[in-house]
């Protein structure tokens, strides 16, 4: 299936990058190209090296970005094992990075990969279709105390005891199959009041499922910190989150990164060796807000930008 994409903040991350025609820059997040062919198209002597670990993301990209394929090199993985791989193609440094976190708008856009609550299709919410974790498993597998804790923890969701419970007496009569099954069950977890006043109900179970079969903030903040520092000097990282949970744990690690010395002023000499390592460029996130009705979910989107020194 071909991709129709309208990349989320895409002129504001391409000029945060301030990319060198000839530097070497780290898509993590390919999703439909549309970052990517941005960066492509500013370079002349450099290279991008994209990932993403959903094999039409890899597939789409081959077609549509033929034409760079002189400075480009595709990898099929998770972005967090990035920096072994670029180690093992010779590169020990990069000029720019581009994370664009979260699920992919062709993914929720196709019914079958069962991310959206609004369209029935198998319970699945896998990026990458090899693995074996599903949203079946999560849902007709995991203990009700484990699915509480996921669906509070990654949706920040007040009823997630009550759903997790629900959940357990549906699949005891029956495994819960597919998405409008599961949001059916969410919905009526809600009080009839409160039940669509922030939109639909089961958006932020989804959300969690979603997370936790992903396992899109497991080493997140490591990796942030890792590729942060694998930037040569003046190189940019650019970060696009579209939820609190990502937002926050990107913030405080680019917060940390920027710190120097956090030893007690009263010490004559500095023992801690913290040294900073980054400028924050961006003091308050960029928001995708004004871009909502061309691209609905740029609503919650929030660009942060640093830069190495």
């Amino acid at each position: 299936m071909e991709y129709t994409h309208v990349p989320v903040l895409y002129n504001e991350a391409l000029e945060g990058l301030n990319i060198k025609p000839d530097g070497i820059y780290f898509d993590g997040t390919l999703g439909g190209g549309g970052h990517s062919r941005g960066i492509l198209e500013r370079l002349n002597g450099g290279r991008l090296i994209a990932t993403d670990k959903d094999e039409d993301a890899i597939s789409n990209a081959e077609r549509t970005l033929s034409q760079y394929a002189d400075k480009l090199t595709l990898i099929k993985d998770d972005y967090k094992n990035i920096l072994p791989r670029l180690r093992e193609i010779g590169i020990n440094g990069l000029d720019g990075i581009l994370l664009d976190l979260g699920v992919s708008s062709h993914q929720i856009d196709t019914p079958e990969r069962g991310f959206s609550y609004m369209k029935d299709a198998p319970l699945d919410m896998r990026m990458d279709a090899n693995q074996s974790l599903s949203a079946y498993e999560v849902i007709n597998g995991y203990k009700e105390e484990n699915l509480a804790n996921v669906i509070f923890e990654y949706g920040e969701e007040r009823f997630s005891r009550k759903i997790a419970r629900r959940i357990i007496e549906r699949r005891a009569v029956k495994p819960i199959e597919t998405t409008l099954e599961l949001a059916k069950i969410v919905e009526g977890c809600y009080p009839p009041k409160d039940r669509f006043k922030f939109g639909n109900p089961a958006k932020r179970t989804f959300q969690a499922i979603r997370i936790e079969v992903n396992g899109e903030l497991k080493g997140l903040a490591e990796f942030v910190s890792d590729v942060a520092l694998f930037l040569n000097k003046g190189g940019r990282m650019c970060v696009i989150t579209f939820h609190s949970l990502e937002d926050r744990i990107v913030k405080h690690t680019f917060r940390e990164l920027e710190k120097d010395c956090i030893c007690d002023k009263r010490m004559p000499i500095c023992t801690c060796n913290k040294r900073k390592e980054i400028d924050i460029i961006t003091k308050k996130p960029i928001c995708g807000s004004i871009e909502a009705d061309k691209n609905k979910r740029s609503e919650s989107a929030k660009l942060r930008i640093i830069e190495r020194i």
